[in-house]
């Protein structure tokens, strides 16, 4: 991020890790397996944990134009510091989103309730700020029908799979309502932990300028070859016709 120019990137939207590999198990296709999904998805401790949260979203605070906004998605494993680093900065938090997910994996141990929602905030750069809000291209023309902040929307399906696997990958339909409700066409997207390149792709079929950061060179690979698969403008005109 320290490359990019002050002030040039209208949105950030960010997968950052969870936290979540900690020795865990969950259920695939009936049976028990371990949730960890690598050492960059480990926890470093809390103070840890929250001082790499401060360090990139002050980056991306750096990076944002005026009336830029930020999308940060997270479980309660690290949203709330997500949420406190975000309003201490002075960024206005706008909606909190609520990703409703019809088909979660069951609590394999019967120690809590299933988890069945991710969080995303998404916030303005400042109080003052003017962020976009493409408010007709989101809800029905019905004004008793307006989109809440619980989007009901399944996992990752198989087809969105076939360039390769990411075992934190997001559903296209997920990112691009987002894209499309907090951008304008030819708006630059950026998403600090690219993962999969799923911000990518939803960027390019909504004709929006995309940049991504990536550490693992697996992901990257996989991210450049759904990315360099995408037709620009693709949802863009299913949408305009």
């Amino acid at each position: 991020m320290k490359i990019i120019p002050p002030g040039s990137v209208d949105v950030v939207f960010a997968d950052p890790p969870y936290r979540l590999s900690r020795g865990g198990v969950t259920v695939k296709s009936g049976r028990l397996a371990p949730v960890d999904k690598g050492t960059w998805d480990r926890s470093l401790g809390f103070a840890e944990d929250h001082q790499f949260n401060v360090r990139w979203l002050r980056e991306a605070s750096r990076i944002l134009k005026p009336d830029g906004t930020i999308w940060v998605t997270g479980t309660h494993h690290i949203i709330f510091s997500l949420g406190f680093a975000l309003q201490s900065m002075r960024f206005k938090v706008i909606n909190a989103i609520a990703w409703e997910k019809p088909d979660p994996p069951p609590n394999a141990l019967h120690t809590a309730f299933t988890h069945a929602h991710e969080t995303l905030l998404w916030a303005s750069k400042s109080r003052g700020a003017r962020h976009i809000f493409n408010y007709d291209l989101i809800n029905s023309p019905n004004p008793g029908a307006q989109m809440s902040s619980v989007w009901r929307i399944p996992a990752v399906p198989r087809r969105e799979k076939r360039y390769g696997h990411h075992p934190t990958q997001k559903p296209l339909r997920l990112v691009r309502r987002a894209i499309l409700a907090s951008s304008r066409e030819g708006d630059l997207i950026f998403d600090p932990f690219c993962g999969s390149g799923t911000t990518g792709v939803a960027a390019k079929e909504l004709g929006r300028f995309f940049v991504g950061a990536e550490k693992e060179g697996e992901f990257a690979e996989l991210a450049s070859r759904r990315i360099w698969a995408t037709k620009r403008g693709s949802i863009l005109a299913e949408i305009s016709g």
